[in-house]
């Protein structure tokens, strides 16, 4: 993929970030789905396959129907998602706030990165919307770049815990390879200091992301920190074992890791 259309999408992106007159611009040349009920093409319901999808009744699914690129478009870009994800944070906000932190620095929240602290739009506009089976390599490529964006609901919740003096410890099935350019585009996009960045190491062989992040976060708690929070977009982000306090959800019908 050229670096220049990369670039020209990044930066349309940053307009969909912000908003004119209440509204999210778009990043894609896709007509807004207005209308609201449901939307169904060649005998798909994508608004039930999208909520069966969030809910974990869909499980180890490849790509997201052909048939329904066009929707998941219009609900990435149209404004549904980022309000869906607001809620999200909001509940998690609600939730900090109402806890006694000890002070003693090992209070932590556990932030997965993909689709959760970082968003993958401009990537994945160009690839389907999650229609395309994924490719490593342009993925990989992406990654390098750094130059994904922060997504801005989980930048709020990252922030005021900060304030509340919750340290955040990111968790990611990105490979420990990709530990610079990941580090940079945390910080490029305003997640300016961690107590942990984990990534998946070479001895941490092929186990599934549930498994393996199981295990990181068995290993926080060894290490005497407490998991107050968990957030992140795939089910394999927040079940398992340590999950945490209590775990948060947000929307990610692009993909799915099991």
């Amino acid at each position: 993929m050229a670096k220049l259309q990369f670039l020209l999408l990044v930066l349309a992106t940053h307009l969909w970030v912000s908003t004119a007159a209440g509204r999210p611009r778009q990043i894609h040349p896709l007509r807004r789905l207005e209308a609201a009920g449901d939307h169904s093409d060649h005998g798909i319901s994508c608004d039930s396959w999208r909520m069966a999808v969030e809910t974990n009744n869909i499980r180890r699914w490849k790509t997201v129907p052909a048939a329904c690129e066009f929707y998941l478009g219009n609900y990435m870009l149209g404004g549904l998602y980022r309000k869906d994800s607001a809620f999200a944070i909001d509940q998690a906000v609600e939730y900090a706030e109402s806890l006694k932190i000890a002070g003693d620095g090992k209070d932590v929240w556990v932030f997965d990165i993909d689709e959760t602290s970082l968003s993958n739009l401009p990537y994945y506009s160009i690839h389907g919307f999650g229609s395309e089976p994924y490719n490593d390599t342009l993925y990989s490529q992406w990654v390098e770049m750094e130059m994904a964006f922060a997504l801005p609901e989980t930048l709020r919740l990252y922030n005021r815990l900060l304030s509340l003096g919750i340290r955040v410890v990111f968790l990611t099935g990105r490979k420990e390879h990709q530990r610079h350019h990941t580090a940079m585009n945390l910080i490029k996009a305003g997640y300016t200091s961690w107590e942990k960045l984990l990534l998946r190491r070479p001895s941490d062989g092929s186990t599934t992301a549930l498994v393996f992040k199981s295990g990181q976060r068995k290993k926080l708690e060894e290490e005497g920190y407490r998991i107050v929070g968990n957030i992140g977009d795939e089910w394999s982000d927040i079940l398992g074992g340590s999950a945490g306090s209590r775990t948060f959800k947000l929307p990610d019908p692009l993909y799915y890791i099991s």
